[in-house]
């Protein structure tokens, strides 16, 4: 993912709201969302390159998602960052002790930003700040490719129309995707320094990116009860939408029904 808003028991229905975008290049190979036939428990999309994903829930209550740390390429031998919401999502391992962890194992993974958990505990860890896990508390919260909150222009909008949907009680999934398709420009002032140039800073600062190889493939609205959730995608080509599916999943831990 490059855009994650989050808001942590700032609802009375919905202790855990998800907004995300995924921006990738258009020719990387990717799988919609749904459930995998090699992990059966695991709703998420796919990538097809490297057999992970960037967003994603499981029918026992867990989720997560990744965003890349921007930072000029290195390039080393590397483990891909999508085992890190995929493995996380397979297994039992409780999130604080995941997210310890996997700071340790840091080095083995480009620059990255994580969040696991569930419902009743949300964690945040990365391997770009010696600040590098937090248990989360009630608030809205924003995170893109820098560290959690940094207020890119793109960030602080995004945070602002989540809370004011939260407010209004404007929870439904077209609202919230509305928000991740806001194209406005950050003002040239505003553009972060990420060794890109300012001409790739501009084209990565909306919510929603467009350019003639890279930019918005899917928008992932994720709505979570103690026991419940909703899942919805949206995908798009090249910019332009071309479908989405929803999910209901709960309670946590039931059986699912063959589809």
């Amino acid at each position: 993912m490059c855009l994650i808003l989050f808001a942590v028991d700032a609802h009375p229905k919905y202790p855990l709201i998800l907004a995300a975008n995924r921006d990738e290049f258009y020719g990387r190979p990717t799988q919609r969302a749904g459930y995998w036939e090699d992990a059966p428990d695991v709703l998420a999309g796919r990538d097809l390159e490297a057999g992970g994903t960037w967003c994603g829930i499981s029918t026992t209550g867990r989720i997560a998602a990744v965003t890349n740390y921007r930072e000029p390429v290195d390039e080393g031998e590397y483990r891909s960052r999508g085992d890190l919401v995929a493995d996380f999502l397979k297994g039992d391992e409780a999130p604080l002790e995941y997210a310890r962890r996997i700071v340790a194992e840091g080095d083995a993974y480009r620059g990255f930003n994580l969040l696991i958990g569930s419902a009743d505990r949300l964690v945040y860890c990365t391997n770009r700040s010696d600040d590098a896990v937090r248990l989360f508390g009630p608030g809205v919260y924003g995170l893109s490719n820098h560290l959690l909150d940094t207020p890119w222009f793109k960030v602080r909008q995004g945070k602002v129309g989540l809370q004011a949907r939260i407010d209004r009680r404007d929870l439904a999934p077209d609202s919230l995707f509305d928000l991740l398709t806001v194209e406005d420009l950050a003002p040239d002032e505003e553009l972060p320094a990420t060794g890109f140039g300012n001409h790739w800073e501009r084209i990565l600062s909306p919510a929603f990116i467009r350019s003639e190889e890279y930019g918005t493939r899917s928008s992932t609205v994720i709505l979570m009860e103690r026991e419940r959730a909703e899942f919805h995608e949206r995908v798009y080509e090249e910019g332009e939408p071309v479908g989405g599916d929803s999910f209901e999943i709960g309670p946590f831990g039931a059986e699912r029904r063959a589809e």
